[in-house]
C-alpha cells in the first residue's frame, strides 16, 4: 500500500477529536416562478472521524439537496444558508476554486447510478487516473499504477485488465466498485455516498456494504450515507438523521432510532419496511399450530422453523392437473442471437413452473439470472427458442402477431419504471384508456366511465385523468401503470420489479394495493423481484433463478425457512433486515456461509 492511504486512525490519538464535518442551520431554497421554495431548513449534525452517519427519509425530504448543497453541486436557481465546516473550513459561500479543490480530494463522492455517473466514452482506468492527475503532481504512469492499486483495494477482479475497460463492459457491482475507487483516489476525509446500493441486487449490495465498512475502518474516513433503505442503515450506520419535508424530525445512535424511535414519522417509516421472514413465519406458525406442532420462528435469521408435513411445493407444482393453469412454462429456453463471431447467449435454460388461476408466484434472482427475460417472453416481447409458454392452456410459442392479438387481452405487464413506460405526451386518462380504445373499441362516455372506474380501483382521484405523467409522483405513476395493465381484465399479470424504484412507505401502499386488486380482480400474477422481503408479502410460492436455471421452487415458508440450494441460502443471507442486532448476526452468518463454500461461484 502506498502512502496515498494514510488515515489509519492513529491521528485521533494525538489530541481532542474534532468533527470531520460540522453542519449548523443549513437551509436550501429554490427559485420557482418568481418565489423561493424551501427544500430543506435548519439541518444540523456532526460527523466524527471513522463514523458513518446516515441521513434517511423519503423522496422530497431534503436529504440529497442538503448534502449536495454542501459542495455547491446544486442548480443555479438555488440558494444556500447556514454553515458547513469541513475540518474547520467553511464551505457555504466559499469560492468555486476552494470547492473544486475539496471535491474529489477531501470529499469523495459515490453516486446512486454508476452507469450515468461514469463517462461512457472513457475507460474506467482513465477516469480514476484523471481524478489523481487533477489533484496531485504525478505522472500518468504513476496515476495508472495507483489506479490499479485502488482497483485492487476495492476487490475489482483482474484490476490490470479492467483498467482499459469501458463502463458498459463491467457489471453493475463492478461499476460501483470503480466509483468507490474513484471516491477514494485522493484519500478523502469524508465519503459522501448518495444511495450507493439502490440499483444493486442484494448479493452485490451486501458485497459493496462489506467493502465500505472495511475501507472506512481501515482508512478512518467518515461516511455521510444518504438512503431510504433502512436495511442498509441498520447494516452500516453508527448515527442516524431522519428527515421529513426538509426538516430533521429525529436524530440519534442507530440502536436508539431502530429500538425506540420517538417521532411518529420515524415509527411509521420503520413499520413500512418489509422484514424478511415475517410473513412466512406467520404462515408457517399458523400451519404448525393447525398441525399441532409449534416451533418458535426466528424472523430475519437463518430460520429453524420446520415446515409442516404434506407434499412439497415442488411436488404440488408437478401435480397440478385439476385446473388449467393461468401460466404454464415447460422446458423453456430463451436465447439472444449471436453476431459475427459472438455466439448466441442462452439467458434461460430448461425452466419449468406453473401458476394456478388467482395465485401469485414470486420469481427472484440477481441481475442476469433470466427472470425479466422470462417475464418478457410471457407477454410476447421476446421470441421463444424452445419449450412452451401456455397462457390459459394456449401455447404462444411460434404464434404470429395476428394469432397473438386475442392473447394480449389475457396477459398484461407492469414495468419497473413507470416514468419510462408511460408516454409523456399522453394524459393519464389516454394512457389508461388506450387498450380499451384499441381492443374493445370503446369511445367517449363509455370509455371515460371505464377509465374513471380504473382510477378508483387504484385509489387515484378521477380528475387525475387530465394530468400528465410528469405531474405525478413515482408511486402515483406506478398506480397508473397498474390501472392500464388491468384495463382489459387480464387473467395473468406480469409485475416486473414494480416497487424497486419507490420509497419504502410508497412501496408499502403499492404492495397493499396489489393485494386488494388481486382479491378484487382474481388475476394470477408472476411477480418478478430481487427483493425477497417484498416477494414474501404477496406470493405464497417462490421460484429462485440462478444463471438462467431454476435453482429452487417452493412455498415462501419452505424457501425462507428451509432453503436447499446453496445459491438460495446465499441470496437469503445477503438480504438486509431493518434491525442492527439481527443484521450484525446475519452478516456474520453470511460470512460463515461463504467461508464454508456455500457460494456456488
Amino acid at each position: 500500500m502506498t502512502d496515498l492511504f494514510k488515515h489509519t486512525g492513529d491521528e485521533a490519538l494525538a489530541g481532542p477529536v474534532e468533527p470531520v464535518l460540522s453542519v449548523r442551520g443549513l437551509g436550501v431554497d429554490f427559485a420557482v416562478d418568481g418565489s423561493w421554495v424551501m427544500a430543506s431548513e435548519d439541518v444540523s449534525f456532526d460527523i466524527m472521524p471513522g463514523q458513518v452517519l446516515a441521513v434517511v427519509g423519503e423522496s422530497g425530504s431534503g436529504k440529497s439537496v442538503s448534502s449536495m448543497g454542501l459542495l455547491g453541486l446544486l442548480a443555479a436557481n438555488s440558494r444556500i444558508k447556514g454553515s458547513a465546516k469541513l475540518r474547520g473550513r467553511e464551505l457555504i459561500g466559499a469560492k468555486e476554486s476552494l470547492l473544486r479543490s475539496v471535491r474529489g480530494k477531501d470529499v469523495g463522492l459515490i453516486f446512486q447510478e454508476p452507469m450515468t455517473a461514469l463517462n461512457p466514452v472513457l475507460t474506467v482506468g482513465f477516469q480514476v487516473a484523471e481524478a489523481l492527475l487533477s489533484h496531485f503532481p504525478i505522472s500518468p504512469a504513476e496515476a495508472k499504477k495507483r489506479s490499479i492499486e485502488l482497483f485492487r483495494l476495492v476487490d475489482l477482479p483482474e484490476p490490470e485488465a479492467r483498467f482499459d475497460r469501458y463502463p458498459h463492459q463491467l457489471s453493475g457491482g463492478q461499476r460501483q466498485r470503480v466509483m468507490i475507487a474513484m471516491a477514494l483516489a485522493c484519500d478523502p476525509v469524508l465519503l459522501l455516498a448518495d444511495e450507493p446500493t439502490t440499483a444493486l441486487d442484494v448479493t452485490v449490495q451486501a458485497e459493496v456494504l462489506d467493502l465500505l465498512r472495511s475501507l472506512h475502518q481501515r482508512l478512518n474516513s467518515a461516511i455521510l450515507l444518504i438512503t431510504h433503505d433502512m436495511g442498509v442503515v441498520a447494516d452500516l450506520a453508527d448515527q442516524v438523521v431522519v428527515m421529513r419535508l426538509g426538516r430533521i424530525v429525529e436524530a440519534g445512535p442507530v440502536h436508539e432510532i431502530f429500538g425506540a424511535p420517538k417521532n411518529e414519522y420515524t415509527r411509521d417509516l420503520l413499520a413500512a419496511v418489509p422484514f424478511l421472514g415475517a410473513e412466512a413465519a406467520k404462515t408457517a406458525e399458523a400451519a404448525a399450530i393447525a398441525a399441532g406442532t409449534t416451533t418458535e420462528p426466528r424472523t430475519g435469521d437463518q430460520p429453524a422453523l420446520e415446515v409442516p408435513g404434506g407434499p412439497s411445493a415442488k411436488a404440488r407444482f408437478e401435480q397440478r392437473t385439476d385446473a388449467v393453469p393461468a401460466l404454464e412454462i415447460s422446458n423453456l429456453v430463451l436465447e439472444y442471437p449471436g453476431r459475427g463471431r459472438v455466439p448466441a447467449f442462452r439467458a434461460v435454460d430448461d425452466v419449468s413452473f406453473s401458476i394456478a388461476p388467482g395465485d401469485m408466484l414470486g420469481l427472484v434472482g440477481e441481475s442476469g439470472s433470466g427472470k425479466t427475460t422470462i417475464g418478457r417472453s410471457v407477454v410476447s416481447l421476446l421470441p421463444i427458442t424452445s419449450g412452451s409458454v401456455k397462457i390459459a392452456g394456449v401455447d404462444i410459442a411460434g404464434l404470429k402477431n395476428k394469432q397473438l392479438r386475442p392473447m394480449r387481452r389475457k396477459v398484461a405487464i407492469v414495468f419497473q419504471d413507470p416514468a419510462a413506460s408511460l408516454n409523456p405526451r399522453m394524459s393519464i386518462g389516454e394512457s389508461i384508456g388506450e387498450p380499451l380504445y384499441l381492443h374493445e373499441k370503446l369511445r367517449k362516455v363509455e370509455l371515460n366511465t371505464r377509465v374513471e372506474a380504473l382510477l378508483d380501483s387504484v385509489q387515484l382521484p378521477q380528475n387525475y385523468r387530465n394530468r400528465y405523467p410528469h405531474e405525478l409522483s413515482g408511486g402515483q405513476r406506478q398506480r397508473v401503470g397498474i390501472a392500464r395493465a388491468l384495463s382489459l381484465g387480464p387473467e395473468l399479470l406480469v409485475a416486473d420489479e414494480p416497487t424497486s424504484a419507490l420509497d419504502v412507505s410508497v412501496q408499502a401502499h403499492v404492495l397493499e394495493l396489489f393485494k386488494d386488486l388481486q382479491e378484487q380482480y382474481g388475476f394470477a400474477c408472476l411477480f418478478i423481484s430481487h427483493d425477497l422481503a417484498v416477494v414474501e408479502i404477496l406470493a405464497k410460492d417462490i421460484a429462485v433463478l440462478h444463471k438462467g436455471k431454476l435453482a429452487e421452487i417452493g412455498s415462501a415458508a419452505e424457501i425462507l425457512f428451509n432453503p436447499q440450494d446453496p445459491y438460495t441460502k446465499r441470496l437469503i443471507a445477503a438480504a438486509p433486515v431493518p434491525d442492527p442486532e439481527q443484521q450484525r448476526a446475519r452478516r456474520e452468518g453470511r460470512a460463515t456461509l461463504l467461508a464454508a463454500g456455500a457460494d456456488p461461484e
